[in-house]
């Protein structure tokens, strides 16, 4: 059962604009969106996903 939101891909740990997270590349294509000419499963062709930051 998956409760994610349209806005998130595979490889976010929360929502955009979630306290606590930030952008960073994605690891799946490196920061490029896509691998092997076909877009990022991992990232949605963005190249970018969103990680918890931070912590005590």
């Amino acid at each position: 059962m998956t409760d994610q939101r349209k806005d998130m891909n595979p490889g976010d740990d929360a929502e955009p604009g979630t306290p606590g997270t930030g952008e960073v590349a994605c690891p799946e294509c490196g920061g490029t969106g896509n691998i092997n000419g076909t877009e990022c499963k991992n990232c949605g062709g963005t190249g970018k996903v969103i990680k918890g930051v931070g912590g005590a």
